[in-house]
């Protein structure tokens, strides 16, 4: 008898915090939005052990109607030490596309924007089968430097997965 009491314990439980989630998300809760900005410092278009982290830099999260493409919310953080940023959405937007953007950073030599590579989808509403609840984590943006460093081309040879002996099968 008592495993079952446990078990119905439990059950109501997780449907206590369900319901909490979708009551937040109803009305207008909002999320926290964060992620990391680095200095692409080879030009690879992807993190490599010589990119370093910019602390300073600004981003801004925009999230516009799919359709009418009309602004509804926005926000703007800047990059603590490790190149992490924070930033508060109120509300839901599930019929919005929400980004995040690189606007400026604060190192002359690594502050190229590179369009496309730009930005990071992020999506904002309750109901996309995500868990966690009001945080949404979005992918690294780079910040590209003018000229790639002297060891990038060593760097990215170490990186070269293709094999010679699958030349001769």
């Amino acid at each position: 008898m008592m495993p079952q009491l446990r078990s119905l314990v439990a059950l109501l439980l997780v449907a206590t915090a369900v319901a909490a989630v979708v009551a937040v998300a109803a009305a207008g809760g909002g999320f926290v939005v964060t992620g990391r900005i680095y200095c692409d410092n080879c030009r690879a278009g992807f993190e490599t052990n010589i990119s370093h982290a910019i602390q300073g830099a600004t981003v801004e999260m925009e999230c516009r109607h799919f359709e009418s493409q009309q602004v509804h919310d926005k926000a703007q953080a800047t990059t603590d030490a490790g190149g992490w940023y924070k930033m508060e959405i109120g509300g839901d937007h599930q019929d919005e596309i929400c980004d995040v953007r690189l606007l400026k950073s604060p190192e002359a030599d690594c502050a190229e924007i590179e369009l496309s590579r730009d930005r990071c989808r992020v999506p904002l509403t309750g109901n996309d089968g995500i868990k966690q609840s009001g945080v949404r984590y979005a992918n690294p943006i780079a910040f590209f430097r003018k000229e790639p460093l002297p060891n990038c081309g060593e760097l990215l040879r170490a990186y070269d997965l293709y094999n010679e002996t699958s030349e001769n099968s």
